[in-house]
């Protein structure tokens, strides 16, 4: 077959011909950035045929095409090339068959207007795929066939947002569409309704985190949205894409988002951090997350997209025009001082003076600091920073008059103590002679230099002390004990602010409390022109504060009124502010009936005193809701009799409480039937107290409480847990609840009902949240684990508990923790004990025997697992050193532990009385009382209760030394064998072993010799065929010289190799060569002494019969020859089933023939005769019928 009708065959015609026999005129383009091949260069594509003649210059057809190969030459072709590093071909074939990499890349270029070459990398494993097409199209369409055809399907989940699925889906389900025609896969998205409710974890009530149709939360962006499940089955590469197509919708469509400004200037930071409330406002009510790094200069903004978009704008806007209305003032301040305006230093500057203050770098050694505000402000933040504290201590020392006396003739003038706190710039004017004027300006800057960072305003309620609030700290630099220090003098200050404010808090009982009271009712509060109500409740004292709508700075409401005082003042003073607005209400109601000229109605009845105050409700709200609702009045009084026949025994009867309600008729009656059926449901009303365990409490109440209110509302009772725990131990409610008591009150059937339902929950609870701790040894935790944490995810799945491992700091052992129902523990855990036996450490090597055998033996016959691993831990010797040594622990499953309990002491006590005695065998004797596989061992073992030791087994040196050794001092160590066991047993097994040694000891072996050529010595053997042979005659064989060289015949170097070309007609057939030489040319010569051993003389004279008879093959064995045929195809046929070919040849030519493994040479050894016969067959089996061509 030739090259054009291979190529035909495969289906790669117009592809280059890989063994071109003339050169090709058509060429395929490439890419304008690649340089043009030149296929037709015989210097780039050597032709592995003969070189061709002159080329006839091709005869143009009537249709115009040129002759020669028919390529189709295309101008604007492109091409693609990837490389899969797994191939999966199991899913591509039919009927269950998998198809071949060629019959795919077939089957897509018949589907596809497309061509494809491969090629394998065999040290890598990976594919490379060229990819040819007229156009991107085509070319998209095959690889995607291509790659669906040799990717493994695979399904993805993709959790898409709950806001998402809309947008991904598309209108009409076009989005969803345009992904599942781009990548061909399939795409599942559950129906809205197969969706169930998540529990609030994100796990759907009674199912997996896992399961399909659930809704989990997204852990990054979203904390509370829940999530959709999308299904996503196809080809791995072509699903991944769909992923990604997926995931980017998902991406712009997210509902919440992050987003950050960064950069802000650093004196721009302390007023956009103070800004915080404006840009919450700027959410309009969108939850969103705000968080400001100071050192960073960053603001970072989560939650809603659309909040955090304003947010974003606001943040930028606030920069912006807070950078543009800033002015500075710069000034020269100690660098040992600067540290005082860091920190904290700098808000309080912000929140008193509006301004902010930047310092150098503690690197810089600048002592310049910055004042950053707008202009009206600047001069205030000067004077906080730096004059104002040192002008009023100035005022009050008297320090101008000082410096007036020290230089006489100067004049100093300060600005009045008022102006301090309002005027722009403060000034100290000096006026005199200027040499005096210098010195004095001096001494004030060194003042001032020793003032800075040494003042402090101390805030203390001027209800305290009847002065202003503000007292100003000073640490006295004219004192002679005062320290130069900054830090000895803030530390000084903030000792006596400590102090002061200790003071102010031990001397005064000062509150303050906000009353809640509407707007409208102010003016009845205030009174007419403020003169009689307020005025009143202060007193003349004037030790409290009323403060009221506005003037109470409450941003958020006006209707407030703040009091503030003496703690019995202000509660004094809310006691009067809360009735006149009562009364006020009142007089409403009534002046209302009588401007209305309606009849006012009154009624009056009586309910049980108990019921009041739940009526009333708290702070009046029960009664507050009638009024409100109805427009009535009521009153309750407390007027009834407690007692009847009071000249009699007293016998207490229900109190009563008188109710009036005055308003409307019609409101009137609503009113009191409300009332009485308000009564009715109380007298209804039972309670019980349920016992129920507090770490169950969670588990019922739910998610935000969602449990306990469900309950609530389906049996309209109230449930009531203990919020926390006291000092005396009781739970922090109303009802006084111990922590492990839950109150259900509410109508008999409602709390029957929800108690009902409690304790089945809190059953529920305590079957599934069961908690079991244990330790195990820290070594042991790498197999509890497993590779990549195997083994404890498997005991997970297998058990449906969670497990957590908690390794101690210090210390050998770890904490295993197992959570979850009884019966998943106790599959986990089981149930264990644990066993200490004494048993002395002399015993401990023969219990744990030869490699640890004697104890995994052990641990089998008390029916233990035979997995060493999972034997580990069950008995634990002490180690080397370890104290107590004697002491061996036992733990596991209570009836193992028994078993080996039982089992170990029994070893321990037959140990305690155990002896070692010697006895003679001969070493011939070993294997017949051994048995094969030890079977006349262990019975005899069985049988007397010893243990037997022959040496070179594994346990004979741990058996210790016989105790009549010194009797067996003339025996060899290779006939000594123990016996160990109780005495009795051990002298009785030795008597019986003494009685068996006859029989076991073998009888002596035959010995005979033969002489063999030692050229012969290769031809004989037959790679060890006779001795194998002679063994079976029960014939060892051993001999005194071994050849130093084969003396088997090779093929003389130069030998010719008959070769094919790939591109040789079929029918072309090669001779076959064949070449005799003589054998034995280079042998050695020299003889060998063979010594046969056998069990009898006859085994021997038959083992001799065997060699003389190879020894006379050999040599009749006088040529080889060596036939060489063009290929091995033959060779199945010349060897024939299982040989049976060559032994014909052999038995019809007495030929011995050698078929060779790498390579197509036949060896054969014999006479001239016989190597020309088996040559004849074998050439006569190699031609054999006529070959027919292909196509005939």
């Amino acid at each position: 077959m030739d090259a054009a009708a291979l190529t035909r065959l495969h289906q790669l015609e117009g592809a280059p011909d890989p063994f071109p026999s003339e050169p090709i005129s058509a060429l395929v383009s490439k890419p304008q950035n690649l340089a043009p091949l030149d296929t037709d260069s015989q210097e780039a594509f050597p032709s592995l045929a003969p070189s061709p003649g002159a080329v006839a210059k091709p005869v143009t057809t009537a249709w115009g095409a040129a002759s020669g190969p028919r390529l189709a030459a295309h101008t604007s072709q492109v091409t693609e090339s990837f490389t899969l590093s797994v191939v999966d071909l199991s899913s591509a074939g039919k009927d269950g068959k998998p198809a071949t990499l060629g019959e795919i890349m077939k089957q897509v270029m018949a589907n596809h207007k497309i061509r494809i070459e491969a090629s394998t990398n065999q040290k890598t494993r990976q594919t490379t795929f060229q990819l040819k097409a007229d156009s991107k199209k085509e070319l998209e369409k095959g690889k995607r066939s291509l790659l669906a055809s040799l990717s493994p399907v695979v399904s993805i989940i993709v959790d898409a947002p709950a806001s998402t699925v809309a947008t991904i889906i598309g209108p009409k389900g076009t989005t969803l569409k345009q992904i599942r025609d781009q990548t061909s896969v399939k795409i599942d998205i559950p129906r809205r309704e197969a969706l169930t409710v998540d529990n609030g974890n994100g796990v759907a009530n009674g199912s997996s985190p896992h399961a399909s149709g659930t809704a989990s939360p997204s852990p990054v962006d979203c904390d509370d949205e829940p999530t959709v499940p999308i299904t996503v089955t196809g080809p791995q590469s072509l699903a991944y894409e769909a992923q990604n197509l997926i995931k980017q919708i998902i991406t712009s469509k997210r509902a919440r988002t992050t987003q950050r400004v960064r950069d802000i200037p650093l004196h721009i930071v302390p007023f956009v951090k103070a800004c915080r409330s404006v840009f919450v406002e700027a959410a309009e009510g969108g939850d969103i997350e705000l968080s400001l790094k100071s050192a960073e200069r960053e603001v970072t903004v989560s939650g809603d997209r659309e909040a955090v978009l304003r947010v974003i704008e606001s943040i930028k806007g606030t920069i912006a025009t807070v950078s543009a209305s800033l002015a500075s003032v710069k000034i020269q301040l100690p660098k040992r001082q600067h540290r005082l305006l860091i920190g904290d230093a700098v808000g309080e500057i912000l929140a008193s003076s509006k301004c902010a203050v930047t310092v150098p770098p503690s690197e810089d050694v600048s002592e310049e600091i910055v004042i950053w505000g707008k202009a009206e402000d600047l001069g205030m933040a000067s004077r906080q920073l730096c004059l104002g504290p040192i002008l009023t201590y100035i005022n009050h020392t008297g320090f101008a008059r000082t410096l007036m006396a020290t230089y006489p003739g100067v004049s100093v003038f300060t600005p009045e103590p008022g102006a301090t706190s309002k005027a722009s710039v403060l000034n100290v004017d000096l006026v005199g002679e200027k040499a005096l004027v210098d010195s004095a300006v001096r001494q004030v800057s060194e003042l001032m230099g020793k003032l800075i960072g040494a003042t402090k305003d101390v805030q203390i309620d001027w209800l305290v002390h009847k002065e202003q609030s503000s007292v100003l700290l000073v640490y006295d630099p004219t004192s002679p004990s005062a320290s130069p220090s900054p830090v000895e003098k803030a530390k000084n200050v903030e000792e006596v602010e400590k102090e002061l404010l200790k003071w102010a808090k031990d001397g005064a009982d000062v509150k303050s409390q906000v009353i809640s009271v509407e707007k409208k009712w102010h003016g009845a509060v205030i009174g007419k022109g403020g003169t009689t109500s307020t005025r009143n409740i202060i007193g003349e004292e004037k030790a409290l504060s009323i403060k009221v709508g506005a003037e109470a700075n409450d941003l958020s409401t006006e209707d407030v009124i703040l009091v503030r005082g003496a703690s019995a003042e202000v509660d004094r003073a809310v006691k009067e502010i809360l009735k006149i607005v009562e009364d006020a209400k009142n007089d409403l109601i009534l002046s209302s009936y009588v401007s209305d000229s309606v009849p006012i109605k009154s009624v009056e009845f009586e309910i049980d005193r108990e019921y009041v105050g739940r009526i009333v409700g708290s702070q009046g709200s029960g009664v507050n809701k009638l009024r409100d609702s109805l427009g009535v009045k009521i009153d309750f009084s407390d007027d009834g009799d407690e007692t009847k026949d009071a000249g009699k025994k007293r016998k207490a009867v229900a109190l009563k409480s008188k109710v009036t309600i005055v308003g409307r008729k019609e409101n009137v009656e609503e009113a009191k039937r409300r009332v009485v059926s308000q009564v009715e449901r109380m007298a209804d009303e039972t309670s019980e107290i349920l016992k129920i365990p507090a770490q169950y409490h969670s588990g019922l109440i739910g998610q935000s409480g969602k449990y306990v209110i469900r309950l609530e509302e389906k049996y309209n009772v109230k449930i009531t847990f203990p919020r926390g725990l006291a000092e005396n131990g009781e739970g922090r409610t109303r009802e006084h609840l111990k922590a492990d008591e839950v109150l259900v009150k509410g109508g008999k059937k409602g709390v029957a009902g929800a108690k009902s339902e409690l304790l089945d929950a809190a059953e529920f609870e305590k079957e599934s949240n069961n908690v079991v701790q244990f330790t195990v040894p820290a070594r042991a935790i790498p197999r509890i684990l497993g590779k990549g944490g195997a083994t404890i995810n498997q005991i997970k799945d297998d058990t449906d508990a969670v497990i957590d491992l908690d390794k101690a700091e210090t210390g050998g052992e770890a904490t295993v923790t197992c959570r979850g129902t009884i019966q998943s523990i106790a599959d986990q855990v089981g149930e264990e004990t644990t066993e200490v036996l004494t048993i002395e450490n002399k015993f401990h090597k023969t219990l744990i025997g030869g490699g640890g055998q004697g104890l995994r033996n052990l641990i089998i016959r008390c029916g233990g697992p035979a997995d060493t691993k999972v034997q580990a831990g069950l008995v634990r010797f002490p180690r080397p050193g370890e104290e107590p040594k004697d002491e061996v622990r036992l733990r596991g499953e209570p009836t193992l532990v028994q078993k080996l309990k039982a089992e170990l002491e029994k070893t321990a006590a037959e140990l305690r009385d155990r002896v070692v005695l010697g006895v003679q065998i001969p070493a011939a004797a070993h294997s017949a009382l051994i048995g094969r596989g030890g079977r006349n061992l262990i019975s005899f073992q069985n049988k007397y209760n010893v243990q037997m030791q022959y040496p070179g087994s594994n346990s004979y040196k741990f058996t210790g030394e016989p105790e009549n050794a010194e009797e067996l001092d003339d025996v060899a160590p290779e006939a000594l064998v123990k016996v160990s066991g109780p005495r009795a047993a051990v002298e009785q097994a030795i008597e019986q072993l003494k009685s068996q040694i006859d029989n076991a000891t073998p009888p002596e072996s035959v010995t005979d010799t033969i002489t063999v050529p030692l050229k012969y010595h290769d031809a004989i053997t037959r790679q060890g065929g006779l001795f194998r042979t002679l063994r079976t005659y029960g014939v060892e064989a051993e001999s005194s010289v071994q050849p130093t060289r084969s003396t088997a015949a090779s093929r003389p170097l130069g030998f010719p190799v008959p070769a094919a070309r790939v591109d040789d007609a079929e029918d072309t057939v090669t001779e076959a060569h064949w070449e005799v030489i003589e054998n034995y040319t280079n042998a050695e010569e020299g003889e060998s002494i063979w010594t046969l051993k056998g069990r009898d003389q006859a085994s021997i004279d038959r083992a001799k019969g065997t060699i003389t008879q190879a020894i006379q093959k050999a040599q009749a064995a006088t040529h080889v020859g060596f036939l060489t045929l063009p290929d091995r195809m033959s060779f199945p046929r010349i060897v024939g089933a299982k040989g049976s070919n060559i032994a014909r040849l052999h038995d019809v030519t007495g030929a011995d023939i050698l078929v060779g493994r790498d390579n197509s040479t036949i060896t054969i050894t014999g006479t001239i005769s016989s190597l020309e016969a088996a040559k004849e067959d074998i050439l006569k089996t190699v031609q054999g019928p006529t070959r027919q061509k292909r196509g005939h």
